[in-house]
């Protein structure tokens, strides 16, 4: 499954839900609202920009946006909502793709970073984050923590949302730290739709040193953009490094 194949033109069309799941005002309000404030009154960067579900609100805040994309068809679907004056995109992958210009915060959300299948991928990631960012600048990663608690011995596969018309599980290939997230779409019919996507997934102490081989400090970690308090519960987190500011 490579990671062309599966943004392709078929699911940029059908990725955006205006007013529901991740695109809920309750989902962007505080995202938008966090990244607008670290952001400051300088530029943002964001790697894997996808449709602008984040790119475009912050923009709308008056914070200058510049993205990163990997998919053709994607950044089509971005361009239904504003132009290249707007939110200029480059095309190309995370890790190395290196744009015009210096940032006061690079971002990554919704557990994109795991869309890179390698560690060596992940920390050129960091340090490509690392490369655009002034001095005290920030990178903010949102990524879930692995549910590895709920894999007994013999088991590789948990579901970790259930609800009518959707299920959502993950296969875990433990050895590699490579998990597959299904995503299964029905109604009161017979027929199913699949979607699927291969990430590998990264331990929140993994991350932290990804940072420092970067170069970065840890400020702060959170359980959601709201700043709800990251415990050993929480299910996913909101990361905040920083480069250290001259002084």
């Amino acid at each position: 499954m490579q990671q062309q194949k599966i943004w392709d033109a078929d699911t940029a069309r059908r990725y955006d839900t205006p007013g529901s799941g991740m695109f809920a005002p309750e989902v962007v309000g505080p995202t938008v609202d966090r990244l607008a404030q670290l952001a400051g009154d300088g530029a943002a960067l964001e790697f894997a920009i996808g449709t602008g579900r984040v790119a475009v609100p912050l923009a709308e805040r008056g914070v200058p946006v510049t993205g990163v994309e990997l998919s053709p068809p994607m950044v089509e679907q971005l361009r239904t909502k504003v132009d290249e004056a707007t939110i200029p995109v480059i095309m190309g992958d995370m890790a190395t793709t290196v744009v015009p210009g210096r940032y006061t915060l690079v971002y990554l959300v919704y557990n994109t970073i795991s869309n890179l299948l390698t560690q060596a991928e992940q920390v050129e990631c960091f340090r490509n984050a690392a490369r655009h960012l002034a001095p005290g600048g920030r990178f903010v990663v949102e990524l879930w923590v692995p549910e590895l608690r709920k894999l007994p011995p013999g088991q590789t596969a948990t579901v970790w949302q259930s609800e009518p018309g959707y299920i959502g599980l993950d296969t875990y290939d433990v050895l590699h730290q490579h998990v597959v997230s299904h995503h299964f779409r029905f109604d009161e019919t017979t027929q199913a739709e699949l979607f699927r996507s291969p990430h590998r997934y990264i331990w929140p102490a993994e991350l932290d040193l990804m940072a420092q081989l970067a170069g970065f400090e840890m400020e702060a970690r959170n359980a959601d953009w709201a700043g709800a308090a990251f415990t050993a519960e929480s299910r996913s987190h909101v990361s905040v490094y920083r480069i250290p500011p001259v002084k």
